[in-house]
């Protein structure tokens, strides 16, 4: 027996607050009980002996070494940009602001 109805769709509806026509009510009656449907199958394979995955290949995060350094001083800090003035970046008011 199906779990969802066209009246559970409708009271769904309601709490989205979404109006829904009788039209989408059965289309989306048979598309949400497939998706119930799914999901019970894959439930009854998952067992407490499969470990839970979010990626299919293990990934890890490599990282260099956090060791502190000098910092750069302001002269290359700036020796790349493009315009710079009396030690700061110059650049194009994006905004409409003119100072």
């Amino acid at each position: 027996m199906s779990e969802i109805t066209p009246d559970l769709v409708r009271h769904l509806g309601v709490l989205a607050r979404i109006q829904l026509t009788d039209e989408e009510v059965e289309r989306l009656t048979g598309q949400l009980d497939v998706i119930v449907d799914n999901i019970a199958k894959v439930s009854e394979v998952a067992t407490p002996d499969v470990a839970a995955t979010s990626h299919p290949i293990p990934l890890e995060n490599v990282f260099r070494p956090d060791v502190p350094q000098a910092p750069l001083t302001q002269q290359q800090a700036l020796q790349n940009a493009p315009e710079a003035e009396d030690g700061r970046f110059v650049v194009t008011a994006i905004l409409g602001e003119e100072q």
